[in-house]
């Protein structure tokens, strides 16, 4: 750091207070902001074109080459850095990992009407999850199949939870992400003629089924609750992952898994 760099010292400074706040939910909405938490998660979001409106840095948690290079990366970018001792930079940052950088930036929600996909998208639909690393890890799988599009429908945890972008390691910057309704989603894909596959533990047929090299949208629920009413309807295809043992069902973030990488599989046939 240098002297140019403004330091603070104290975990009652207000600016730090406030940043700290954005750990809660009802702070994020308030403010309009969030904590972008780890050297990865803050070079994806620089990637996207994302702008911090505040970076915090401890440098003594700044130690390995990826830490140094996304340093020089925010001077050249001339962004606000503030230097913090690591006494205030626990109260800043989430959970036990010390990364050595937190940064707070501005809440950019996308709509439906803001998704212009390819006529053969894959998208995913995930309804009412809880859990924000469960809803990291969909996002995660998702980019690693190469999903168009991930639709949140009926969320139960917001999308810049930290959890939920430490979970995804930074691609919910890289992705299309929504947040709506179980039913302005359904109406949005019935609209456009795509296919829509659910996975239901009471389907009658298999994951690997129906024909994914279509324009689908793959739809899973919660565990705890699974999918709701607005997806029981003819115009969608419910399909089962088989279970072999004594669970029902698998962690939701691993059936969004296998199910992406079915219709990559699939797809990977006509390219």
């Amino acid at each position: 750091m240098s002297l140019n760099d403004l330091r603070i010292s104290s975990v009652h400074n207000p600016r730090v207070k406030e940043a700290a706040g954005l750990r809660d939910r009802r702070q994020r909405k308030r403010q309009g902001r969030f904590l972008i938490d780890g050297v990865r998660e803050l070079s994806r979001a620089l990637d996207a074109k994302l702008t911090p409106l505040d970076v915090f840095v401890c440098p003594e948690l700044l130690n390995g080459d990826e830490d140094r290079t996304l340093l020089a990366r925010l001077r050249q970018l001339q962004l606000p850095l503030v230097e913090v001792t690591s006494q205030v930079f626990a109260k800043l940052a989430y959970g036990e990992r010390a990364a050595g950088v937190v940064a707070v930036a501005e809440t950019r929600q996308t709509t439906l009407i803001d998704l212009d996909l390819p006529a053969d998208g894959l998208i995913a639909v995930v309804e009412g999850l809880e859990k924000p690393g469960n809803l990291g890890a969909v996002l995660r799988s998702a980019d690693g199949a190469g999903v168009s599009a991930v639709l949140v429908a009926d969320p139960n945890t917001d999308l810049f939870n930290p959890n939920t972008i430490r979970a995804s390691l930074g691609t919910i910057f890289s992705q299309r992400v929504v947040a709506g309704t179980s039913a302005e989603i359904k109406q949005w894909l019935t609209a456009r003629g795509v296919q829509i596959v659910a996975a239901r533990v009471d389907a009658k047929i298999d994951y690997f089924m129906p024909d994914y090299t279509l324009a689908t949208a793959l739809v899973l629920g919660s565990e705890a609750e699974g999918l709701g009413d607005v997806w029981k309807s003819s115009d969608v295809t419910p399909v089962r992952l088989p279970m072999l043992g004594v669970a029902d069902s698998l962690n939701v973030s691993a059936a969004a898994a296998v199910m992406f990488y079915e219709a990559r599989r699939q797809r990977a046939k006509i390219i």
